[in-house]
């Protein structure tokens, strides 16, 4: 009796594992790493020089011949030594990545979630190269042994994913967020040009749009770091020659001055109040020798009345920025929120979940859907922080 209980016990135990697996494979929980083995003779490595990855899942049904190809954030390393510091970090090295990925958001596999993208070829690029997939170093240091490739990355992707069969796209999104939402808009007139020409071929930045703003100083310190980053990678021969015909390679660093000169559909997820950027352009640590906004920068809610009043200034430069390079476009659309927060459309929880944060009474999965698909337009941009009782505290760069 007691070895038929065991067995029994054993057997739903199997069973109750096989279910759960089951179920996180429905909800896209495991998705393997595919490394491009074939990156390695055109020299498109990461940083520490191994092949880059991306997760994929296959599109099904309605979404066979459409792709979505998503961007994974991380920052920037602007000299050798932060190129270093990250180079054997899953950050900078294929070695040290997830060997699987979920999808969530934008890339969710449940239609209730994500009803427009679900069943669509979802792909993650994993970000390697610390310049937002623009570097192209020829030499290798002996020393450092750091390859600048980004990219050659970004293109050997492409290429595995064209051969794959993106090249018969009949709907195409070129997305990522933070690092990889700037990338988004650097790489869109290209990743259009390599689809078909019937194709509806749009792009979307989430946390993507870094503006040319001043700090608390007075200065611009995210001007030189951009501009060290172009330099360091040799990121001009990547950056769109609509831009670097017209002014310098490092201003093309910024959205703001590429998207002006844009041919693609843009569309922009971002907060005004973009907590990346407040840290790390307004208040850089460099320029708060004295840490006066270190509570200020973690919470707005600690600000004093002086430092709320030069947040809420910094909102009109972002603002600004933003209607200075998308203009009037009929093809624009905003979902520009006062949530302090940073990367908002990776989670089902704030992409289209039952309490996500709303714009206009909207939510973001629900805006970029009606705008790809040119159901309707939206432009919507929130009233001042603190006004939005719907948001929802997301502070990633996946």
């Amino acid at each position: 009796m007691y070895d038929n209980m065991a067995g029994s016990r054993l057997g739903q135990w199997l069973c109750l594992v096989v279910c759960i697996l089951i179920l996180l494979k429905a909800e896209g929980a495991s998705i393997p790493i595919t490394i491009v083995d074939s990156a390695v003779s055109s020299g498109a490595l990461c940083l520490d020089g191994s092949p880059p990855g991306y997760h994929f899942e296959k599109g099904s049904g309605s979404g066979i011949d459409n792709w979505l190809v998503h961007m994974e954030g991380g920052g920037w390393c602007e000299s050798v030594e932060s190129c270093v510091s990250r180079r054997d970090t899953f950050r900078g090295s294929s070695l040290k990545m997830e060997k699987t990925m979920g999808f969530s958001g934008i890339l969710g596999s449940k239609q209730a979630a994500n009803p427009d993208f679900y069943n669509w070829n979802r792909i993650k690029i994993r970000y390697c190269d610390g310049s937002s997939f623009t570097g192209d170093v020829e030499a290798v240091d002996p020393e450092t042994k750091l390859y600048f490739r980004g990219g050659r990355v970004w293109q050997a992707v492409i290429d595995e994913l064209l051969a794959k069969g993106m090249q018969n796209a009949r709907n195409a999104i070129l997305s990522g967020c933070s690092a990889g939402g700037l990338a988004a808009i650097l790489h869109c007139d290209k990743f259009q040009s390599l689809l078909p020409a019937t194709a509806r071929v749009k792009c979307v930045s989430d946390a993507g749009y870094f503006i040319h703003g001043t700090d608390i100083s007075g200065g611009s310190r995210i001007e030189s770091f951009f501009g060290q980053v172009v330099k360091t990678h040799e990121s001009a021969k990547n950056l769109p020659a609509s831009c670097t015909s017209k002014m310098n390679p490092e201003l093309c660093f910024f959205p703001q001055y590429v998207a002006q000169t844009m041919r693609t559909p843009l569309f922009i997820i971002n907060s005004a109040y973009d907590s990346w950027q407040i840290k790390n352009i307004l208040a850089p640590t460099a320029v708060d020798s004295k840490k006066e906004w270190k509570d200020c920068k973690l919470d707005l809610k600690k600000c004093s009345a002086s430092q709320l009043q030069t947040v809420q200034d910094y909102r009109t430069q972002f603002l600004k920025a933003v209607n200075t390079g998308l203009g009037s476009s009929s093809t624009r659309g905003l979902w520009i929120d006062s949530c302090y927060a940073h990367c908002q459309s990776g989670s089902a929880s704030t992409w289209l979940g039952d309490k996500s944060t709303e714009v206009g009474d909207t939510k973001m999965g629900k805006a970029v859907g009606d705008w790809f698909y040119d159901r309707s337009a939206f432009e919507k941009i929130d009233c001042p922080y603190p006004c939005n009782p719907t948001c929802v505290s997301v502070d990633s760069e996946s």
